[in-house]
């Protein structure tokens, strides 16, 4: 690439990420410490799972980062960015793991927005 060609990319960069009222993403962490208060889990504009998180007056869509999650005893869903669900056989995956793993959530608390930090993406403002 030329060397004006980068410079230039690189200004409007740093152009663009100083503009003052563009809305700027929050991390869910932040937000909890803020007594932000989570719905229930819900379809973005994209058709990709999150839940609205909010204080009365701001808003923000936090998309789901957990890809995994238990259904029931014998059920999992793999969760696609898309939003499509893909059901697993819990047994036959806990097999090629070498058994239960803590850390995927229950789809039960993600849908009653009974969140973990680690299950949360990233956080933009919807008004």
């Amino acid at each position: 690439m030329p060397i004006s060609f980068t410079r230039s990319l690189a200004t409007l960069i740093i152009g663009l990420s100083t503009v003052p009222g563009v809305a700027q993403a929050e991390s869910f962490s932040k937000l909890a410490q803020q007594n932000y208060a989570v719905g229930k889990l819900t379809r973005g504009k994209a058709g990709g799972y999150g839940w609205v998180v909010s204080n009365g007056s701001k808003q923000f869509f936090c998309r789901v980062d957990a890809s995994l999650a238990y259904v029931s005893r014998k059920e999992m869903v793999s969760i696609l960015s898309s939003g499509r669900l893909v059901k697993l056989d819990r047994a036959a995956f806990e097999a090629s793991i070498g058994g239960p793993d803590p850390s995927i959530p229950q789809w039960s608390d993600l849908q009653a927005g009974r969140v973990k930090p680690a299950d949360v993406g990233s956080c933009t403002p919807t008004r």
